[in-house]
């Protein structure tokens, strides 16, 4: 099966940005070039490789070859790069919302050292994030999961605390006798896939969440709707340790939740992927609780 790279590259465009219209402004050719790739790729590998809906999505084959598309352009990119120094190299990656406000800056702030890379990061809970991998559609990912994706290696990077925590009047309010009105007491969920809340509850016997639930779905604005009493909720404890330490938060229990984070990415020899790597290691090491 002989495989065209710019075949590879119109689906992996496909794959980012969900329709053949917006591939073709990506590569800078017309429509109907995409769509010609896209056929000629599909005849030569007998599979039916995008799902033609809105958005346009890859099928389970057409996954396997956005991965191929995307390893391919890398290693292509960085030989030019190093050729010519006119190419852009740019590293997909899939990170949580927690550690991208906690820790993963630090690595944000190395990549802004390197000349001619350009990190594009995927927001996603770190327990779904190796479906990225899966996808094809990043080269690295924060996760949880310490199995690695196939074609992936996996190391442990750290574990991420979070702490139950209250504005001090809130707390107040909701407090009986020596502890808190856990079945009553309104709380902040960050969106659907954010279990921590109802973890902690199980801890302290609560079944169900409680009347009100709140859901803010970005992380400086969930702290601050913790901070300000909107409701109750757990907090990465590096974001929260100054101002609990300040008297300007409050625990509610001495339970904590240490959520495991591993490092996946794609088993390439990658000179970029591998200094990404290096600087996820490090910025880790800073942040997280070692085991």
């Amino acid at each position: 099966m002989d495989l065209n790279p710019a075949q590879l590259d119109a689906l992996v465009a496909i794959a980012d940005h969900g329709s053949f219209e917006s591939a073709a402004r990506r590569l800078r050719i017309t429509p109907s070039a995409v769509s010609q790739r896209i056929r000629a790729l599909e005849s030569a590998t007998g599979q039916v490789l995008i799902s033609r809906g809105t958005p346009c999505r890859p099928t389970p084959h057409g996954e396997w070859l956005v991965r191929l598309g995307r390893q391919t352009r890398l290693l292509y990119d960085e030989a030019s790069q190093a050729l010519t120094g006119a190419t852009a190299v740019e590293l997909p990656v899939a990170v949580n919302a927690d550690s991208l406000a906690v820790w993963f800056h630090d690595v944000l702030a190395e990549v802004a050292r390197w000349d001619g890379t350009a990190i594009r990061l995927l927001v996603e809970d770190q327990g779904h994030s190796q479906e990225l991998l899966r996808s094809g559609d990043v080269l690295a990912a924060v996760t949880s999961d310490p199995t690695p994706v196939q074609g992936c290696t996996a190391e442990p990077l750290g574990a991420l605390r979070y702490v139950p925590c209250a504005a001090l009047w809130f707390a107040d309010r909701w407090r009986h006798g020596d502890s808190p009105d856990w079945t009553a007491m309104p709380v902040v969920n960050f969106g659907d896939k954010d279990d921590l809340q109802g973890d902690l509850l199980h801890r302290q016997g609560v079944g169900e969440l409680p009347l009100v639930v709140h859901q803010v779905p970005a992380t400086a604005d969930f702290y601050q709707a913790v901070r300000i009493g909107l409701g109750w909720g757990m907090l990465p404890e590096p974001q929260a340790r100054a101002e609990l330490a300040a008297g300007q938060l409050t625990l509610l229990s001495p339970d904590v939740i240490d959520i495991p984070l591993h490092w996946q990415r794609w088993r390439i020899d990658s000179p970029r992927l591998a200094a990404l790597t290096a600087s996820v290691r490090t910025a880790a090491s800073l942040h997280l609780l070692r085991a």
